[in-house]
């Protein structure tokens, strides 16, 4: 039996959603263990002046606690 836990990560990138994405999973596996999946919630854009300063993701990361 596994329990699993999810938590929500906010991730931002001036490239692009995919990267903002490839960060938020690169620091959750710092200090979470067994990082076993993300689901994107949101995207969102920071605009000034017409140009897309920041890309932003809210994803749910879930992990898993004991096997």
């Amino acid at each position: 039996m596994s329990i699993a836990k999810v938590t929500e990560i906010i991730s931002s990138s001036p490239k692009s959603f995919d990267d903002a994405v490839k960060a938020g999973i690169e620091r959750a596996n710092k200090t979470l263990k067994n990082v076993k999946s993300a689901w994107i919630k949101d995207q969102q854009v920071t605009v000034e002046k017409g140009k897309i300063l920041e890309y932003r993701v809210t994803m749910k990361v879930t992990f898993v606690l004991t096997d």
